[in-house]
């Protein structure tokens, strides 16, 4: 199952802060809970300062108890280390299903 996860930030400074150091961070420790990050983008010609990332989870899991599991761990407060947690304004989460007619070319899921 795929989800895209927008996060509004306070600012396009807080915004580039956190693509560039903390999802740099994100990217080593989402793997060990079976969350496989396929990109990670600064929103553009918007008003608002936003980091959207493109992740899918291991067939079978229940998505809530492994973002759970992340958001107590160790990992999650390095990963955030030097950053203002507050100046996440939001986080929108929407679940995608892919069309059975398309694959993404590389499809390690399987």
């Amino acid at each position: 199952m795929f989800q895209l996860r927008t996060y509004t930030l306070a600012s396009e400074e807080a915004a580039k802060i956190y693509l560039d150091i903390h999802w740099a961070r994100h990217l080593k420790s989402l793997s060990k809970y079976g969350i496989k990050v396929h990109g990670v983008f600064l929103a553009k010609e918007t008003n608002l300062a936003q980091v959207v990332a493109l992740v899918s989870y291991e067939e079978g899991a229940s998505i809530s108890e492994v973002n759970a599991a992340y958001m107590k761990s160790p990992d999650l407060r390095a990963d955030m280390e030097g950053f203002n947690i507050e100046d996440i304004i939001s986080v929108d989460e929407i679940l995608l299903e892919e069309a059975k007619y398309f694959q993404m070319e590389d499809d390690s899921r399987k």
